[in-house]
């Protein structure tokens, strides 16, 4: 047994000294401005990952493709991104205002551009976080292309096998594929993939766009033809950071005008010396707790709340979240979608013009200086500090400085648990940044009582904020969960926002020394079970009741109902 133990530690060791590689890495090649991903210079980006084989990626170190994990990372990255040899990281240097059109990945909030047929152009605006995010996504591809290389050049003389030629013969016709046409082809991707028919059938349709219903194939295609050229003495794909991102990087340049603009119209609209209560959430939780029961009620009669709330998150439902939307805009909501290049929207809630006799909290008990909600998006790793950390100083005007009062700081948000299953609730106690041993207990004024009875397991203990979801493996997360440390969940962000929160209250003092916090998170993932983790797929409507009670939760005491 004790054995058994001592390869467990030994492993995650060298899973936790595999992390530390690849960011040091990352950020000696983010100074040196340029590097060849599958040259030199990426040998060590390359051989960390493979030593560390992150859940998320599955088969990474397998000679077959990793199907669920390329589908997670393609939906990350700009669509033709596999295509281009050149990948340039760049600050907000103007291209919105360009002719190119911005192309903005379905599951993660960046904009990029397509420059030519070989160049594709990646804004960052949300700090180093999104740097880490991207290298590792594009370190992943990369090597999977080279698996698709390897099964298709048969000798030195670089002859292909029939099932390239055919793969490439549809990719050249462009046609759009019939039954018979596509089951071909999958067919012959299947050999190239070492996966089954079965297996590239499930997950064909999810890597489709209504534009490309086959992209799956154009994927495949182009991940394997820039590898054999590059094998064949072709030209190297490289990955190139502007001199205006590395000279911007960590000044919180984006940061601060967000927090400007938030200040700004807290000013225009008498709010700003007003009790402010800060809520780190998606941009319809808390407009929906509040608003939407009673304003659906007639469509929805006899219906729970929560069958409310799920027909809320149905993709076809615009209409109705328009009439609520319609309602909390004529009660004292303002929506300020972004514009500083963050990507995190915000929502302000004066509480003095809400009837809240026609809410869900009819109840609230509210002093006479009403408070003011600000409800901001999900931030991006290290972002959350720079955000917060801005937020929370004083508003300057000339020579004269406002402080915010600002009573508390709420944070819903998802993460990955290590002990439950998707949709459990978990309450964190503490927060411990991967990587450094920094850690930052806290009094949470939410806990694990105020949710028993909701047909909800939920889980308190610490919780790891993790230098990235996509790099953590089972033998990592095991030692964090099993050890001393009884971590019960990790994500990305919440070592930051208290970080900021414990700077602004206990060393600036710009903000309340005894401003209250609170922290719940629902599980996206359990990346210690195979098959549950993030590449597995979403939610669905599972994450619906977690994020609504936790939302209620806040709101009732924030209203003291």
């Amino acid at each position: 047994m004790q054995g058994l133990k001592n390869i467990s530690r030994s492993r995650a060791q060298e899973s936790s000294a595999a992390i530390e590689r690849l960011y040091i890495t990352m950020r000696h090649l983010f100074n040196r401005g340029f590097y060849k991903p599958m040259g030199v210079s990426g040998d060590t980006l390359r051989e960390a990952l493979l030593s560390l084989r992150p859940e998320i990626y599955g088969s990474i170190a397998e000679e077959k493709a990793e199907l669920n994990g390329l589908l997670y990372v393609i939906e990350r990255l700009p669509v033709g991104i596999e295509e281009c040899r050149f990948i340039n990281l760049t600050s907000d240097e103007g291209y919105s205002k360009s002719h190119f059109k911005a192309i903005v990945p379905p599951k993660r909030k960046r904009n990029c551009y397509r420059i030519d047929e070989e160049q594709m152009n990646v804004e960052i605006t949300r700090g180093r976080s999104d740097i880490y995010d991207i290298l590792t996504h594009l370190t992943f591809i990369y090597i999977e292309s080279h698996k698709i290389k390897n099964r298709v050049i048969i000798d030195d003389n670089g002859e292909m096998t029939r099932d390239w030629l055919k793969l490439e013969q549809v990719i050249f016709e462009n046609n759009k594929l019939n039954l018979i046409e596509r089951e071909q082809a999958i067919s012959h991707a299947s050999s190239i993939l070492g996966r089954t028919f079965a297996e590239i059938t499930d997950i064909y349709d999810a890597f489709g766009t209504e534009a490309s219903p086959d992209r799956f194939l154009h994927v495949i295609y182009w991940l394997g033809k820039l590898a054999m050229e590059e094998a064949l003495g072709g030209p190297k794909r490289t990955i190139t950071f502007s001199p205006i991102l590395r000279e911007r990087l960590g000044h919180h340049i984006h940061g601060e005008i967000w927090a400007d603009n938030i200040k700004m119209v807290l000013k225009q609209n008498g709010l700003l010396e007003r009790p402010i209560h800060i809520i780190s959430a998606n941009m319809h939780s808390v407009m929906n707790s509040i608003f939407a029961p009673p304003v659906l009620k007639a469509k929805f009669k006899d219906k729970t709340d929560l069958f409310i709330f799920e027909e809320l998150s149905k993709a076809n439902n615009n209409a109705v979240r328009a009439k609520v939307e319609e309602a909390a805009l004529k009660n004292g909501m303002i929506a300020m979608p972004d514009t500083s290049g963050t990507n995190i929207d915000v929502q302000i809630f004066d509480t003095a013009k809400i009837d809240f006799s026609t809410t869900a909290f009819p109840n609230a008990q509210l002093s006479d200086k009403k408070p003011v909600i600000v409800v901001m998006d999900y931030a991006f790793g290290e972002q959350a500090y720079e955000t917060i950390d801005e937020l929370l100083k004083p508003y300057k005007e000339g020579k004269t400085r406002t402080f915010l009062n600002v009573e508390s700081v709420s944070i819903m948000g998802k993460a990955g648990i290590l002990e439950g299953n998707k949709g459990d609730i978990m309450i964190p106690s503490a927060h411990i940044n991967e990587g450094t041993g920094d850690n930052y207990p806290f009094e949470n004024e939410l806990t694990a009582a105020m949710f028993e009875n909701q047909g909800i397991p939920v889980y308190n203990g610490p919780m790891v904020s993790v230098l990235g979801t996509s790099l953590q493996n089972r033998d990592l997360l095991k030692f964090f969960n099993e050890s001393t440390w009884g971590v019960i969940g990790l994500e990305m962000e919440g070592a930051y926002y208290q970080k900021a929160i414990q700077s602004a209250s206990k060393i600036r003092k710009s903000i309340n020394p005894d401003v209250k916090v609170r922290y719940a998170y629902y599980a996206s993932d359990n990346p210690l079970e195979t098959g549950s983790t993030l590449a597995s797929g979403g939610l669905g409507t599972t994450g619906v009741k977690p994020t609504y009670i936790i939302t209620i939760k806040i709101l009732e005491q924030i209203f003291n109902f």
